[in-house]
């Protein structure tokens, strides 16, 4: 049998006020995680105003 994936795009948008942006990836991967997403792959956005999370799971 082949697995099935399911994937997920997340953007952490840089804020100039708030909590750091390691801080906010952390608690956001913390929650996919606990979701049953995994991280595949991470790229600073376009223009440098996000870091673009890509994410998989076993469906």
């Amino acid at each position: 049998m082949s697995q099935r994936w399911a994937y997920k795009v997340v953007d952490i948008p840089y804020k100039l006020f708030g909590d750091k942006l390691t801080v906010r990836a952390q608690a956001e991967l913390d929650k996919l995680g606990a979701q049953g997403w995994e991280l595949v792959s991470v790229l600073q956005g376009p223009a440098g105003e996000h870091l673009r999370l890509f994410l998989k799971r076993e469906t």
